[in-house]
């Protein structure tokens, strides 16, 4: 997040995040459902102790969820970090579960050699108002999906797969399909 926009977003954010239900997914008014299974959960949990270990805060939640009967589930608080650095895991590695850290970038190149500073590359994701600054960015992340402005920037006709450690080859679109098929090379003389 860029720094001079920082306190602003984080007073936005902490709200929304503040009105999501947690709980089982076949509530209507739930919002966030469990994790895939306890695996999931130890490593969300991992991720932010050791975050914490090394001076990272907790904003909003950085626990399990267990009260009104939830203790059988996987779930977890929604957090929210600040004070992340790049030796913490959480920073490092990808977390699939209900956890922000929040990273304040001072200048455009910095924030792209940032996110382009780990094993992974599966989505990215770019807010700005500058079309041009989006387009630049977009290019020089080495992620296989990138959200311009948009949370969800897939779809069905879409290819879906990442870049280095986040997946080799893709799903969905006329990509995905080529996955099935074996090419066969003839040659025919007449």
């Amino acid at each position: 997040m860029h720094r001079h926009v920082l306190d602003h977003f984080l007073e936005v954010f902490l709200h929304r995040v503040s009105t999501l239900k947690v709980g089982n997914g076949l509530e209507t008014d739930t919002r966030l459902g469990p994790l895939v299974g306890e695996a999931a959960l130890d490593k969300v949990t991992l991720q932010v102790s050791d975050a914490l270990d090394q001076g990272a805060t907790v904003v909003t939640g950085g626990e399990r969820i267990t009260a009104n009967g939830l203790d059988r589930g996987c779930l977890y608080a929604p957090t929210v970090l600040t004070d992340v650095t790049p030796e913490m895991r959480i920073y490092r590695e990808e977390t699939f579960g209900p956890v922000a850290p929040v990273i304040p970038f001072d200048d455009e190149d910095d924030v792209i050699a940032m996110a382009n500073d780990t094993e992974y590359g599966l989505a990215a994701y770019v807010f700005t108002e500058n079309l041009a600054r989006a387009m630049r960015t977009m290019e020089a992340l080495n992620f296989g999906i990138v959200g311009l402005n948009d949370v969800n920037p897939s779809s069905a006709a879409a290819p879906f797969g990442g870049m280095k450690n986040s997946g080799l080859g893709r799903e969905g679109g006329v990509e995905g399909i080529r996955e099935y098929l074996e090419t066969k090379t003839v040659g025919i003389g007449v």
